[in-house]
């Protein structure tokens, strides 16, 4: 791993949908200086928009997805 121990962190949130269902979240934190090491910073070209946002339709049809898949009408 490109990674010290102490670079990453990394927790676990779960519980119990109102669907009835378990549901889980991980949340996965890297330490900036460890990713400026593997190339990846703010200054690189990637790391800014390159071309127009995607239309409207696909970020409701993305936000309707989600929310059928966590079982709830938010």
């Amino acid at each position: 791993m490109p990674f010290a121990p102490d670079e990453v962190r990394w927790g676990l949130a779960c519980g119990v949908g109102a669907d009835g269902h378990w549901h889980g979240w991980f949340d996965v934190q890297v330490d900036s200086d460890a990713l400026r090491r593997l190339g990846l910073h703010p200054d690189q070209p990637a790391a800014r928009v390159t071309g127009p946002s995607p239309p409207g339709w696909w970020h409701a049809a993305a936000e309707r997805d989600a929310r059928r898949s966590r079982g709830g009408n938010r």
